[in-house]
């Protein structure tokens, strides 16, 4: 898994999206409202949906989202996340923390990570996944988030 979860505003432009998907090499973003409560996934496949209805360059997050964030618990053990992704056809799940009264996505568990967890020869190879990675406290990276997704709503709004 990683820590952190690259998370947007729902007023965020679907063009910045895909940018972020593409840059950061990830499956999907989580839209959160101001206050930092979750309220979807925009992922490769609302993506791909929408550039096939078109008139994708005016859509928002909040326009193309997927309600709700696909969840497991974090004491899951690997193979049995890998075998619901694949009975419930998802790409991706969240694992989630609380705090001060908000439930937020803290870690993000993918497809990427079974791969490369399987194609790995050594622990060195993968070090940049799970609880041993060099990240920020997932708190730091929600609370920068947050923020920036105030200040995009701030100026769209």
């Amino acid at each position: 898994m990683t820590v952190g979860v690259v998370t947007c505003s729902p007023e965020t432009p679907v063009r910045e999206i895909a940018q972020a998907i593409l840059e950061k090499e990830i499956e999907a973003v989580v839209v959160l409202d101001p206050d930092g409560q979750a309220l979807g996934v925009v992922g490769q496949d609302e993506l791909v949906q929408a550039y096939a209805v078109g008139n994708y360059e005016t859509k928002t997050a909040k326009d193309v989202m997927k309600e709700g964030i696909p969840q497991i618990p974090p004491d899951i053990p690997i193979p049995v996340a890998a075998q619901i992704m694949q009975d419930q056809n998802i790409r991706v799940f969240y694992l989630t923390h609380h705090a001060g009264g908000i439930e937020y996505p803290a870690a993000v568990i993918s497809y990427k990570h079974f791969i490369k967890h399987f194609a790995s020869l050594t622990n060195d190879e993968i070090k940049d996944l799970g609880i041993k990675a060099e990240r920020k406290p997932p708190a730091e990276s929600f609370i920068e988030q947050r923020e920036a997704n105030k200040k995009q709503n701030t100026q769209t709004g």
